[in-house]
């Protein structure tokens, strides 16, 4: 639907676009009524979303030149190297915007962890069992509130644990 923008002047279409950004950006959104004489209603709503899904799109992949002018289609050229620089100008301030977004669905961090390692040598039967234990202590906050959170796991659970912070690292280094 970004074909919608051909409708309004290559004048007023960068300032559109910069606007469109900011309310991604959580500042304020354009409102229809100063467009109602461009775009029906509908169309309207068609259109910002269109526009911020292309915004989120271009900037979460990190789409080159040549993607993003892929991404745009048969826009006409003018909008088209509006919609170019406006993502350019604004690339950083949308991939903060994405990573606070997706930072704020869940809002418990971990502050602080302590391990022990403890080497269980009977069971409740006396039986011999030799297993290694992890003592896993987590000092977390949600919401402002503070707790701490005791985990004791099996070596398999610890290697599960491990592997699983390496799978979700890898992806917070891919956003940067």
């Amino acid at each position: 639907m970004l074909k919608l923008l051909d409708k309004i002047s290559p004048t007023e279409c960068p300032k559109l676009l910069h606007r469109v950004v900011d309310g991604l950006c959580g500042r304020s959104h354009p409102k229809h009524i100063e467009y109602a004489d461009t775009w029906s209603l509908l169309e309207w709503g068609e259109l910002v979303s269109s526009l911020n899904y292309f915004f989120r799109v271009a900037v979460g992949r990190k789409c080159s030149d040549q993607e993003v002018q892929e991404l745009l289609g048969d826009l006409e050229s003018v909008h088209a190297k509006a919609v170019q620089q406006c993502v350019h100008a604004r690339q950083e301030e949308i991939r903060q915007a994405l990573v606070d977004r997706t930072n704020r669905i869940c809002s418990t961090h971990l502050d602080d962890f302590n391990w022990q390692l403890k080497l269980a040598l009977s069971s409740d039967k006396l039986s011999p069992l030799n297993t290694p234990l992890l003592n896993l202590c987590l000092d977390l906050t949600e919401n402002g509130i503070q707790r701490a959170v005791n985990i004791e796991m099996s070596k398999e659970e610890l290697n599960t644990l491990i592997t699983s912070l390496e799978a979700a690292n890898k992806v917070v280094m891919q956003m940067k």
